[in-house]
């Protein structure tokens, strides 16, 4: 495998992009990344509770038009569309990496009782049922608690990434005898250490165990 693979990330919402990109240069600075961005994605997710066919269908096209480019790996920073990453995934024949999947494992290792937030209401129906996915493979016994902040995403599209922070640290400060706490999306993990500053117990996000797996699926 080339030591500078290509890898594009499929984006729904620009408040990822800045989180993914310092997860790759943390991480695998080395790896040659693109972007595609359908904010369209999100506006049309947030109107239905479901997943709809339409909006798995536009998802796919763009999965699609990024395999065009021949990249080694196509990694999607949107948490909202596990249903269409897995369709993508089924019939391209590279590496297609769903944005959430190392994390729940890394949290699933620490114990039975995993708190997760959001910031994006319909993001979680998805997250759930992979998450509990995960747990059947390899922590039976383990439970969700999901809450959702939707002020603070409010706030981060709004460029005011303080409030954001501080209004997820706030939620998380009110959940107790938890085994590990997860920021559900790309764009929560900036607020990890104002997080951290408020629990007791490991706090997880996305970016940079996405990187980690997608680099040990690359083989480098």
């Amino acid at each position: 495998m080339n030591m500078s693979p290509s890898i594009v990330l499929l984006h729904a919402t620009p408040v990822a992009m800045a989180p993914i990109m310092r997860a790759f240069a943390s991480q695998w600075p080395e790896a040659q990344v693109s972007h595609l961005l359908d904010e369209g994605l999100t506006h049309d997710r947030a109107r239905s509770t479901e997943l709809t066919e339409d909006v798995i269908r536009r998802f796919v096209r763009l999965a699609e038009y990024a395999y065009d480019r021949k990249p080694d790996a196509i990694l999607a920073t949107c948490s909202a569309f596990g249903p269409a990453i897995e369709r993508v995934a089924d019939t391209l024949p590279i590496p297609v990496c769903k944005p959430n999947e190392p994390m729940f494992d890394a949290a699933l290792g620490c114990g039975n009782r995993i708190a997760m937030i959001a910031t994006f209401a319909p993001s979680v129906v998805t997250m759930e049922a992979e998450f509990h996915d995960a747990a059947r493979r390899s922590n039976p016994l383990a439970t969700l608690t999901s809450v959702v902040v939707p002020d603070a995403m409010k706030a981060l599209r709004a460029g005011d990434e303080q409030t954001h922070h501080r209004l997820i640290a706030e939620r998380a400060a009110m959940l107790e005898g938890y085994d590990a706490i997860m920021l559900a999306h790309f764009s929560t993990s900036s607020a990890v250490a104002a997080v951290q500053a408020n629990v007791a117990c490991p706090v997880f996000t996305a970016p940079e165990s996405a990187v980690l797996q997608l680099r040990r699926r690359l083989g480098t």
